[in-house]
């Protein structure tokens, strides 16, 4: 058996796993079942909301401020560094400021951004940016570094301009950790875009987790974040899969 055979073999292991212990625990009596409700009441209740055209607008609307917040935050993640990185005194400096603010939890900025674009979709789509900014503009930063400094004085020795060490140079040495930082920004984009979506919003995937919440509709609630759990491991599978794509290329 190959490495990756076994590996997915061990992922479908540990899921199997996890459900049965989450099932077990939701039969053994030990904990309210409401709280701990069983996996097929949540199947049931994904599978409801997924026949109830009264959801997707939901959908539409937290998959467009965590879509527009993520191209946002990555493109300022990307372009910064690349624009600033080379000059050695500016470009320390703000990667330093960026790996202090990095881990930073992004919810604290979450009244600042409700002040600047408002309690509707603004403040949402800020904060998925600036969630997936830091971890697009640490990564890009760090290739940065790693970019061969032999190449980087042939392109200066040959009076190549800014567009074209970036287009030529930069970009194709720095693909693959900056779709891992892409991979993770998505991730972060999307946890702060249904953060601020409990926090006050009257649409989105996030304001029906905390709707179901308050109801005590334990089940909805996690079929919620069950179909958010799908979604997020498919939009990391399509950059995964461009990562692939980009190396054999």
């Amino acid at each position: 058996m190959s490495q990756s055979a076994r590996i997915n073999l061990i992922r479908a292991i540990t899921l199997v796993g996890l459900w049965l212990a989450w099932e077990g625990l939701a039969r053994s009596g030990l904990l309210y079942r409401g709280v701990v409700p069983s996996n097929f009441s949540v199947l049931a209740a994904a599978w409801k909301l997924l026949t109830d055209p009264a959801f997707y607008p939901h959908v539409l609307r937290t998959s467009q401020e965590v879509g527009v917040g993520f191209v946002i935050g990555a493109f300022f993640g990307l372009a910064l560094p690349l624009l600033i990185g080379r000059i050695r005194l500016v470009g320390g400096v703000v990667d330093n400021y960026v790996q202090v603010l990095a881990p930073t939890p992004k919810i604290v900025f979450l009244p600042v951004l409700l002040v600047l674009f408002g309690v509707d979709a603004g403040s949402k789509i800020a904060m998925g940016a600036a969630s997936a900014f830091f971890p697009v503009a640490v990564e890009t930063f760090a290739a940065l570094r790693q970019v061969n400094p032999v190449l980087v004085n042939v392109a200066r020795s040959f009076n190549a301009t800014l567009w074209q060490s970036i287009t030529k140079l930069d970009l194709p040495s720095m693909a693959q950790p900056v779709l891992s930082g892409m991979r993770l920004g998505l991730g972060v984009a999307i946890v702060g875009v249904l953060l601020a979506e409990i926090k006050l919003s009257n649409r989105g995937l996030g304001f029906l987790t905390i709707n179901f919440y308050n109801a005590f509709h334990i089940p909805d609630m996690y079929a919620v974040l069950l179909i958010v759990f799908v979604f997020a491991a498919v939009a990391n599978a399509l950059i995964s899969w461009l990562s692939r794509a980009l190396s054999k290329g």
